[in-house]
């Protein structure tokens, strides 16, 4: 059965502002995906609230062929295999607000000049925490808020494909969907997070960039 709740040994003790963590993407079949690190701006031991400024080093993937995810047809996506590489978080700052029982996290994206520019759903199936990460699930499906509250789905092909490729069942696709509906309905009533909360955020001068562990980013290849 698969896991989607904090398992019994999962840290529920809050980090403390200023904290680095790991914001780790796994898949169902427990193999790890992309990992990036964070710092902590806000944590209560459930619902964590982390920074991601524009340069950040992460652990991302690439298909086995070296091709981005997105430059293979729809089709093969999610049926070749993948690599973990060194790259780099880029374009634009990310602030993040994640839940342990909620299939959903919010990212606040900002402008380079620091200026808010939308908020991202991110549909993901909770896996729970530890000693310095989280764990989720990238559940593909994603949600587009943007200032005005105006909306759209994402990836809404993508999502249908991991079905068929075996990576979701029916109803694990099913219950993403939903919790991108509530959030969706959040959005239109401008409820939070989507009420202004964080939109005018900006880091502490002097913070440096949160580091990727060098035992996750060691032998990887640079992108």
């Amino acid at each position: 059965m698969t896991r989607t709740q904090p398992p019994p040994e999962s840290v529920t003790m809050p980090w403390q502002p200023g904290d680095e963590v790991l914001y780790r993407f796994r898949r169902l079949d427990g193999s790890l995906g992309s990992v990036t690190p964070a710092r902590v701006l806000r944590d209560d031991g459930a619902q964590l609230v982390c920074w991601i400024p524009d340069g950040t080093r992460v652990r991302a993937t690439r298909l086995a062929d070296g091709r981005h995810q997105r430059d293979a047809p729809l089709s093969e996506r999610f049926r070749i295999p993948r690599i973990p590489v060194l790259s780099s978080w880029h374009g634009h700052s990310n602030l993040r607000l994640v839940d342990e029982h909620e299939w959903s996290s919010v990212w606040w994206f900002f402008n380079p000049d620091g200026s808010f520019r939308h908020w991202y759903v991110n549909l993901e199936l909770p896996m729970g925490r530890g000693e310095g990460y989280v764990d989720r699930v990238d559940g593909v499906l994603d949600v587009v808020v943007e200032p005005d509250l105006t909306w759209c789905w994402k990836d809404e092909d993508e999502a249908a494909e991991a079905v068929d490729a075996g990576l979701f069942t029916v109803a694990q696709m099913g219950r993403l969907r939903a919790e991108g509906e509530r959030m969706i309905a959040l959005a239109e009533q401008g409820a939070f997070p989507f009420d202004g909360s964080w939109c005018d955020f900006t880091p502490e001068a002097g913070w440096p960039a949160p580091l990727l562990p060098a035992e996750i980013a060691d032998g990887l290849p640079v992108v």
